[in-house]
């Protein structure tokens, strides 16, 4: 148990520090910005209980909100998406693997099982930040655009980053 937590809280403070701090100037002409930081939320454990990861998300989401000054957007956006979790994982996991799997990574969880969590999540949070952001009917297609473009990029920084910690599922 207190392995989970030491390894959640130095994944939280890398994956704010990179976002804050690298990738927060990143982005191709404010179509495709990169949001690794989600990756947080995605990796915390099957049986964490849902006050705490909607704690957690809220808290990460205003994290980032204080750095990039906008005022509980990626609060609302990874709360979201924290509710968004809950409800895959429970359509996708069965009850009695929470025990063998603690947490939904690519090697636990297998490539593909991953992508479909990672998409949809990440679609999640960047629809309700990007609307929230624009709140305009007007520029809905841009939205759109910049909701899938910025996913893209974000679900590869979130493989890559897998992918260079990749550990195989021990059976």
């Amino acid at each position: 148990m207190g392995r989970i937590i030491t390894t959640n809280f130095i994944r939280f403070f890398l994956l704010i520090a990179t976002q804050v701090f690298l990738l927060k100037n990143i982005g191709y002409y404010n179509l495709s910005i990169p949001y690794l930081y989600i990756l947080f939320i995605l990796l915390l454990p099957f049986g964490i209980p849902n006050w705490l990861l909607f704690f957690l998300a809220f808290s990460t989401g205003i994290t980032i909100d204080v750095f990039y000054d906008t005022l509980g957007l990626n609060a609302a956006a990874c709360t979201f998406m924290a509710f968004i979790r809950i409800l895959y994982i429970s359509i996708t996991v069965q009850r009695d693997g929470f025990d063998n799997e603690p947490e939904p990574s690519l090697g636990i969880m297998g490539f593909r099982w991953f992508v479909f969590y990672s998409i949809i999540l990440t679609l999640a949070h960047h629809f309700i930040l990007f609307t929230f952001e624009t709140f305009s009917f007007s520029e809905f297609g841009y939205t759109l655009l910049r909701v899938f473009l910025s996913s893209i990029f974000t679900v590869s920084l979130i493989l890559i980053s897998e992918f260079a910690f990749y550990r195989k599922k021990l059976r």
